[in-house]
């Protein structure tokens, strides 16, 4: 907790606020931040952790790292694809529940806004069994997700095939280098460091993984109540019947490499690891071989020697081994003699000449050559599976442009033996924790001096010192372990553990425990001390492998060991140094020193992003959280005097990127002064005015900084009080300092100047389209009705000219029809007046009224007839003349005629004799129904004028 000093009303004080803070204890699970907890002490941040898992709330934020805590019990929801989604989807995921989508979402985010560095990466750290390996995978498996989008079927088909064999690596790699350790059943006993590979629009195009520090020396060795790689186990439990012949593995059979065999683990799936080789093409009978290797690799632990009682002759085989080693030379295509005789015999060249002498070896020195043998199959096997991964799921330089890295090693560890293995291990966390340091408080100190700010000292525990401890120069654990090795003598513990505490006697981290009876020396790591053993540590380091056992295995007949020992003599491997080189052997140490530093490299490249993995307690129960145990878990919680918890400004953006990003934010800027009477004064900007870009930059730094009350006032709520208001940023001298809440307030009132930017977009493309379409509608009804005027008039000129034909038709048939009417009748001659008796004696005017009445003489008869309208003396004249009488008086003739009511008119058919009556009957003239048309001097047709009689009445 808290040092307060000797101040007991200061304690006091906190006491009280410790109680009223657990006393809400029911409130602490809806905590999402540890650095929420008031106050901040080691009993707080565990009573929260506590609730929340009880709560089933595996995930929690603590600053700038993800807690996550192993729930030991299956959860699908927890890791389904829709959850993922729901993540990707999100405008916010910091909304959300914490969860390790969280900080994938946030890497993929971050390398799609491009800002440098763009590479991201992931540290997930924590102690064996805390649930690193899962996390990774759930890792992979979300960004298989969400950055597969391809555009057709065909590249959907290839972003499938490629994230299959992605996510199949993982249970290769848990097969060949996991094991089930007193911590965890699944305890990954390598290093790696998975690279996801993207491209320019994002996609997963490929991966790369790179390991570390295979404990090789599990093959050979396991402590009590562990086990051997799983891969072991699988051939065993897995094997068909004619794969356990041809494997000479039978039912039950004893291997002392293969301890606790009767313990059934989920990781025990023998068809899961063959499937995921056959996608990773791995074929059939190539994984028949690599699995009859490994069945001979066990036979070969079954080998024992029995010690020699001339030192002479070489130690023989019990006579129980004997099979063994005819069944181990059968597996591995090596002569069965030959074999014997390279671990029972040992090649020494000496002098100028290099003459070779053999020397039995004596019973240890026979094991320990049979173990280095298998050991170097296996470390070989090893490494040609993860060159063929890469080959399979690696994708070309030109197709990727970024990567997201995923780091996965090992937990610090801290047994009862501790050897070479875990100072390499618990080293590779120390720079890992010196690492996190550096990036979120040395170099907040250092960055804030160079850019002229304030900073507030933080005392958290640097641990160079150990790092000096282990692998400082010029003296060093590790240097001195190395030079051991060069020197051509045999290696004594007890000698090498008075070297280490003379030569660093002066170091902090360094420590002796002198009640142990066994030679041995003490660091004091970040997490704790740990006790090493000497014993065994120059061998471990050295990694001798003697090369007759190189030169056994390329006479290998196996098709798989061929192809790992390649008999090519251009070829100098490690394992072979030239005789009389005087270069330093390259030890286990070196090689990984070189191997972390280039991880380093490509860490401090990247945006790191860390996940912490704690284990609740040790014997993996649900729903159990020890608390001492997670007080003790290594690493721990709060390593670094809680600077873990503390609230950084973790984000530095340039002056440059921030002026681009967030200038649209001085669109909510108030409408007032911004001079130095402005009320907001921008709070953090140096005093200094360079002449230089900066110096441009500076009036849009301040116009952006004078709209952080507004987004402030916009994003409180009635309950937040003045403490819960993001801290202010601060500006340097090239850089912007910004917590993730003033980042994340920022973001929001950029996306609300860009929704109103958008809005007021749409309502302009709103109005353009209405005009648009206005004006469409306008054109097209100008369009219509000029379509419509012009089908009108070709419709009425159709007519027109219709009705024009018809008219003619018309006519020329009312002509024909005249005519035959006309020559039906009986035609009388006509006879000029002249003609008439010459004692008539007329008028001009009645002469020519006479011609008109002989023209019309049907019209003479009618009028003739009439009752009124014509005189007496021209209505008999019309008679005589229609008649045509013979010559003579008129007075001489009668004629006599009907009046209108008489029922039948005057016929004319002959020549009348006597009295002339016209019956009104229906007429038997075949054209007595056509109406001619009536010429201004002439009336054709007597049945239509006997038809209209009455329009000529009145006449």
């Amino acid at each position: 907790g808290h040092n307060l000093g000797s101040d007991g009303q200061a304690r006091e004080y906190l006491r009280e606020d410790l109680q009223e803070f657990l006393d809400g204890e029911v409130l602490l699970y809806q905590l999402d931040d540890l650095t929420r907890v008031n106050p901040v002490t080691l009993e707080t941040v565990l009573r929260c952790l506590q609730a929340r898992y009880m709560a089933d709330r595996f995930c929690t934020n603590a600053g700038c790292t993800l807690v996550a805590l192993n729930p030991f019990k299956p959860i699908p929801q927890l890791y389904s694809p829709e959850l993922m989604r729901e993540y990707h989807a999100a405008p916010q995921p910091q909304k959300l529940k914490p969860h390790v989508f969280t900080v994938g979402e946030q890497t993929y985010r971050n390398v799609k806004s491009l800002i440098e560095p763009v590479n991201q990466s992931i540290v997930v750290s924590g102690e064996s069994g805390a649930g690193k390996t899962w996390t990774s995978r759930c890792l992979m498996k979300f960004y298989a997700v969400v950055a597969a989008s391809p555009a057709s079927w065909e590249t959907h088909k290839i972003a499938e095939r490629i994230e299959q064999r992605i996510l199949n690596s993982n249970p290769v790699m848990e097969a060949f280098g996991n094991a089930c350790t007193l911590r965890n059943n699944n305890s990954s006993r390598f290093g790696k460091f998975i690279q996801l590979q993207l491209n320019r629009a994002q996609q997963m195009t490929g991966a790369a993984v790179q390991t570390y520090l295979l404990e090789k020396t599990r093959v050979a060795c396991q402590a009590s109540s562990e086990r051997n790689f799983h891969i072991f186990y699988q051939i065993c439990k897995g094997a068909s019947e004619d794969e356990r012949l041809q494997w000479h593995l039978p039912e039950g059979a004893a291997f002392s490499w293969l301890p606790n065999p009767e313990r059934s683990l989920e990781e025990d799936c023998f068809e899961v690891t063959r499937e995921a080789m056959l996608h990773l093409g791995i074929d059939t009978p190539t994984q028949n071989n690599i699995f009859k290797v490994l069945a001979g690799l066990l036979h070969l632990g079954n080998i024992q020697f029995a010690a020699s009682e001339d030192e002479a002759q070489p130690c023989q085989p019990m006579d129980d081994a004997k099979c063994s080693v005819r069944t181990a030379s059968l597996l591995l295509g090596l002569p069965e003699d030959v074999l014997l005789e390279t671990v029972q015999i040992r090649t020494i060249r000496a002098g100028r000449q290099q003459q070779v002498f053999r020397k039995p070896c004596p019973r240890a020195e026979c094991d320990t050559r049979r173990d280095c043998l298998a050991k170097l199959i296996y470390a070989r096997l090893f490494d040609w599976l993860v060159s063929v991964i890469n080959s399979s799921i690696c994708a070309d330089t030109d197709s990727w442009t970024t990567f997201i890295g995923l780091l996965d090693v090992y937990g610090f560890e801290s047994f009862p033996d501790n050897s070479l293995e875990q100072l390499c291990i618990n080293y590779a966390n120390e720079k890992l924790q010196q690492h996190f340091v550096a990036h979120y408080l040395r170099a907040q100190q250092e960055e804030y001096a160079v850019e002229g700010l304030e900073w507030s000292f933080v005392n958290y525990e640097d641990n160079q010192a150990c790092l000096d401890l282990i692998e400082g120069s010029p003296i060093s654990i590790c240097s001195l372990i190395n030079e051991e090795c060069r020197l051509n003598r045999p290696s004594s513990a007890a000698q090498l553990q008075t070297r280490i505490e003379t030569a660093l006697a002066g170091s902090p981290c360094l420590g002796h425990n002198k009640l142990s009876r066994e030679p041995s020396f003490i660091v004091v790591h970040y997490a704790g001390p740990v006790r090493y053993h000497t014993a065994g540590l120059v061998e471990k380091n050295k990694d001798p492998v003697p090369p007759e056992l190189t030169r056994l295995l390329q006479q290998s007949q196996d098709p798989l060991l061929m192809g790992l020992f390649p008999t090519n003599p251009k070829e100098k491997t490690q394992e072979e140094p030239s005789g009389q080189s005087r270069n330093p052997v390259l030890t286990v140490v070196s090689k990984f020193k070189a191997s972390l530093e280039q991880l380093l490299q490509v860490l401090h490249s990247t945006t790191p992003h860390y996940i912490r993995c704690i284990k609740p307690n040790s014997q993996g129960q649900a729903q159990t959280f020890v608390q001492e145990e997670v007080i003790n878990t290594r690493p721990k919680l709060l390593c670094t005097n809680n600077s873990l918890l503390l609230p950084a400004l973790a984000s530095r953006i340039s002056h440059q990127n921030f002026v681009e990003r967030y200038k649209l934010l001085r669109r909510l800027r108030p409408h007032t002064s911004s001079g130095p009477h402005s009320p907001y004064p921008a709070k953090g900007l140096p005093e200094w005015c360079p002449h230089s870009e900066e110096a441009m930059l500076e009036p849009l730094i301040q116009d952006i900084l004078h709209t952080l009350p507004v987004l402030t006032q916009a994003a409180a709520t009635p309950g937040d009080s003045a403490e819960a208001m993001p801290a202010p940023m601060h500006c340097g001298r090239t850089k912007v300092f910004i917590t993730d809440s003033m980042l994340e307030l920022l973001e929001c009132g950029r996306a609300q100047v860009l929704e109103q930017c958008a809005r007021c977009i749409q309502g302009g493309w709103r109005r353009h389209r209405h005009r648009e379409q206005a004006r469409q509608r306008r054109a097209a009804m100008l369009i219509q009705a000029a379509i419509r005027s012009w089908l009108t008039r070709k419709h009425i000129q159709r007519l027109h000219a219709a009705a024009t034909v018809i008219k003619h038709a018309w006519q020329k048939w009312r002509i024909r029809m005249a005519y035959l009417a006309a020559k039906e009748l009986d035609g009388v001659e006509e006879k000029h007046f002249s003609q008439a008796p010459c004692s008539l004696r007329t008028s001009p005017l009645q002469t020519r009224f006479l011609e008109a009445i002989i023209r019309l003489w049907p019209l003479g008869l009618v009028l003739a007839n009439t009752a009124m309208g014509v005189s007496s003396f021209q209505r008999k004249l019309v008679v005589w003349a229609c008649l045509q009488l013979p010559r003579g008086s008129p007075s001489s003739y009668s004629v006599q005629t009907a009046q209108q009511d008489q029922a039948g008119v005057t016929s004319i058919r002959a020549l009348p004799q006597g009295s002339i009556k016209f019956h009104c009957r229906k007429s038997p003239l075949r054209y007595a129904d056509i109406c001619p048309e009536p010429s201004p001097y002439s009336v054709t047709g007597f049945n239509q004028i006997l038809l209209e009689r009455h329009r000529l009445i009145h006449m």
